[in-house]
């Protein structure tokens, strides 16, 4: 059981660079864009950190993955399990992400205390072709995989407001064409 007040990571992962494989990377930069997000929820562009992201696995009290998945199924097909699932899936894990995750939590279920892990995953169309973009295909599903994970925050006690109307396309175009900010004089 959560605490009422659970610290929460939604980590998209994935690489951007390759078309589809860029899903959970846009998701979250899409509700970071477009939500309030409450104090007990870090929006976290886990890209292709892997290993990098262990602090998370024990400081946070629940982590929710949102990526592609190489589970069989049709493209924008969306896929809901748990960390022990995701163990389960064995040979059919087969992008770095799938694999560095794995590795993660079976590293980190040695500790004391290990945050709950599950993952919303989609079947991406393509994954191989270079390109900042999402498939038809996906983009398609890309609404639905949002309303499942906005549900499952809900789930977790976590209530996001909306307050832009920023569409994935732009969300896609600003992630892929990011702009220098910084002001050198």
């Amino acid at each position: 059981m959560l605490p009422i007040m659970a610290k929460v990571a939604l980590i998209g992962m994935g690489n951007i660079m390759f078309y589809d494989e860029g899903l959970g990377t846009y998701l979250v930069k899409y509700i970071e864009a477009n939500y309030q997000i409450p104090d007990n929820l870090e929006i976290v562009d886990g890209g292709l950190m892997g290993f990098g992201l262990m602090s998370y696995y024990q400081e946070f009290d629940k982590l929710l993955f949102v990526s592609t998945t190489s589970k069989r199924g049709e493209a924008g097909e969306i896929f809901r399990y748990s960390a022990d699932e995701m163990l389960r899936l064995g040979k059919t894990r087969q992008s770095a992400n799938e694999v560095e995750v794995a590795m993660m939590i079976e590293i980190c279920s040695i500790k004391e205390s290990m945050a709950e892990i599950e993952f919303l995953t989609m079947v991406p169309k393509n994954i191989e072709d270079v390109k900042n973009d999402l498939s038809q295909t996906v983009l398609k599903s890309m609404p639905t995989m949002l309303s499942r994970c906005i549900d499952i925050l809900k789930e977790y006690g976590i209530e996001l407001k909306r307050e832009n109307d920023i569409s994935f396309k732009e969300i896609i175009k600003q992630v892929a064409n990011p702009t220098n900010i910084r002001n050198d004089k």
